[in-house]
């Protein structure tokens, strides 16, 4: 399938299946990747605008929030210690910094200040090595995982850092869903070059399958990613009523997902061996 960056570039990209069954790499990865991430648009939410769509972002994003921090504190007791892989401007961090002990990595040196300036408790890195061994009771990557090239490389870093039986979170989109069907080259979720891989339901389970360090534990729906996925890829269709028509692609995706358990965005919960 060829996809256009519709976010920045306007360049044309292939997306093609791996050798792991419904997993997917985009092709060809630009040498000069960071490029494709210098927008103000892609870390708009690093300051509080005070405007209208800013405070209903920041309403629906307290939701997300609080059904994450729940994710984590059904697996883990309190006080335990985690890391947030790609904490970008650290939200998560600061959300979840008095119930646990937190470390935030993040590559971006703008993204690192504005989590930085956030926080009274956790940390934020800007290296994972310092993290000892065997430590983290667990690794949170939301939206994170599909920009990662060297995957392999990456989950046995993971798995060195955890203590035994500790929890590795992946959130990523799913291609399957029906808002990716129905938008198909214009789902937003394809995000090329920046998302390098997509992952299929079957696909994710099917790479965990390959790895005998990993156990996938269980796979949970992002219910609210089926709305702003839909907003984006209508805007890219330069649609009318954009907001109203991803409440009603969105709202159907959702209904869909109940039977087929395909949802806009996954969340898959591993347990380390």
């Amino acid at each position: 399938m060829k996809i256009k960056d519709h976010f920045l570039s306007q360049e044309i990209f292939e997306i093609k299946e791996t050798e792991t069954q419904g997993v997917y790499k985009t092709s060809p990865i630009p040498s000069n990747i960071s490029k494709y991430y210098e927008s103000e648009d892609y870390i708009s939410h690093h300051q509080d605008s005070g405007s209208l769509k800013e405070k209903l972002y920041k309403f629906l994003q307290s939701f997300n929030l609080q059904y994450k921090k729940t994710i984590l504190l059904d697996r883990i007791p309190k006080n335990s210690k985690v890391l947030d892989y790609g904490c970008g401007a650290g939200e998560f961090v600061k959300y979840i910094e008095n119930d646990f002990e937190v470390f935030g990595f993040e590559p971006d040196a703008d993204a690192r200040k504005a989590a930085t300036g956030k926080l009274s408790k956790a940390v934020i890195l800007d290296n994972i090595d310092t993290i000892e061994d065997h430590s983290l009771d667990a690794i949170t990557l939301w939206h994170v995982f599909e920009h990662i090239e060297n995957q392999d490389e990456m989950l046995e870093i993971f798995n060195r850092k955890l203590k035994q039986n500790g929890i590795l979170i992946i959130a990523v989109p799913n291609p399957t869903s029906y808002d990716a069907k129905h938008y198909k080259e214009y789902w937003a979720a394809y995000d090329v070059p920046r998302h390098v891989y997509h992952f299929s339901k079957n696909g994710m389970e099917n790479l965990i399958s390959k790895k005998p360090n990993w156990k996938l534990r269980k796979i949970k729906p992002l219910i609210l990613d089926s709305y702003y996925i839909s907003m984006l890829s209508e805007k890219y269709q330069k649609s009318s009523l954009f907001w109203l028509k991803a409440m009603i692609f969105g709202t159907i995706s959702n209904v869909k997902a109940l039977f087929s358990n395909e949802f806009s965005s996954l969340i898959y919960i591993i347990e380390k061996k």
